[in-house]
């Protein structure tokens, strides 16, 4: 199978965004994005789920308190979270429903091969049609895991509330934007989507921000 171009040029990618007048300011005011590709796709995959719905000071807390359930001397692997006691996951702050996620999602590393020279002949739709089959990751999930660990250049997570509020303010809407209006809108900036729209998330951290 051919391989599949799998990582952002930032560079090139800031080159094209910046024939965009508006993406050209925020790439001035905001700078130059980090993208660290990540090697531990089962660790990745356990902070998003836990990330799912949580602001991001909140998620960090629970995530780190779930994380010093395991030995410390232990890696964070499938085996490892799949021996946690359920109320312990849960006294950490876990919901019942995102506890039976993250077992889901150790059974299927347990079970499964789902390495990097596998994923490199694999499209983002394959992956995505891949991992949803794991109860608990749906598109966003996917979406964040593309962006932040593969490094894949042209995601655009239509279901994130904070893209939708940075596309609704980058383009002057009245409303937030519908995923056909961000599919034909988000046209311009790709095959580096995935730059742009840390541009987007950026724009919203910013409560006064004016063009």
């Amino acid at each position: 199978m051919k391989k599949i171009d799998v990582s952002i040029d930032i560079d090139v990618g800031l080159d094209l965004l910046k024939k965009d007048e508006k993406m050209n300011v925020l790439i001035n005011k905001f700078g130059i994005p980090e993208f660290d590709i990540k090697k531990d796709y089962f660790q990745s995959l356990l902070r998003y789920i836990v990330n799912q719905q949580l602001s991001g000071k909140s998620a960090k807390a629970i995530y780190d308190r779930f994380i010093d359930l395991i030995p410390k001397n232990s890696l964070i692997s499938p085996k490892e979270v799949l021996n946690l006691s359920k109320d312990d996951m849960r006294i950490a702050g876990l919901s019942f429903q995102k506890i039976d996620y993250l077992i889901n999602l150790s059974n299927y590393f347990e079970k499964n091969t789902f390495e990097k020279e596998d994923l490199k002949k694999m499209t983002d739709q394959e992956i995505c049609k891949e991992l949803t089959q794991i109860k608990g990751i749906g598109e966003w999930t996917v979406d964040m895991f593309l962006m932040f660990t593969l490094n894949r250049p042209d995601v655009m997570p239509y279901g994130d509330l904070g893209i939708q509020k940075g596309y609704k303010k980058i383009f002057n809407l009245s409303d937030l934007p519908s995923k056909k209006e961000m599919e034909n809108g988000s046209k311009i900036w790709s095959p580096y989507r995935t730059l742009a729209c840390w541009y987007l998330w950026k724009i919203v951290d910013v409560d006064d921000f004016v063009w």
